[in-house]
């Protein structure tokens, strides 16, 4: 299955919402390009709601990192929301989880680029820890 993104806009934060895989070849690309592509329009904060993507490989996480490369350069920020517990626990082994912030809520991570506005904070380990099982 080929990676799709759309995107959305909400309070001046782009809203990338992928489904798919994301992995080797096509799909990464199409994602740093479009994260690249936003930087050349001067977007510079971004999330990547990732509730749709059931894989990520480590071609995918590379790409991840290069996308938050891209928009730090920039002056801004990109920050994931809504991974999967296995998606959440490759950020824990990967060590990524302290380079990325991660959030459950839209508005939370919309939230994250107004220093005023307050945040409830989303415990990683928690989550993960609360969905074990399933």
């Amino acid at each position: 299955m080929s990676l799709e993104i759309s995107r959305s806009v909400r309070e001046g934060v782009t809203i990338l919402r992928l489904q798919g895989r994301l992995v080797a070849g096509e799909e990464t690309t199409k994602l740093r390009d479009t994260v690249r592509d936003l930087a050349a329009e001067g977007v510079t904060n971004a999330v990547l709601d990732l509730e749709k993507v059931d894989y990520i490989d480590s071609t995918g996480l590379g790409g991840m990192v290069i996308c938050f490369t891209t928009l730090r350069k920039a002056g801004g920020a990109l920050k994931l929301l809504n991974l999967n517990r296995r998606n959440i626990e490759l950020l824990l082994l990967t060590k990524l989880s302290t380079v990325f912030e991660v959030f459950r809520d839209e508005q939370e991570a919309v939230n994250s680029f107004f220093p005023d506005r307050a945040l409830k904070p989303f415990d990683i380990l928690q989550f993960v820890q609360e969905n074990k099982e399933k």
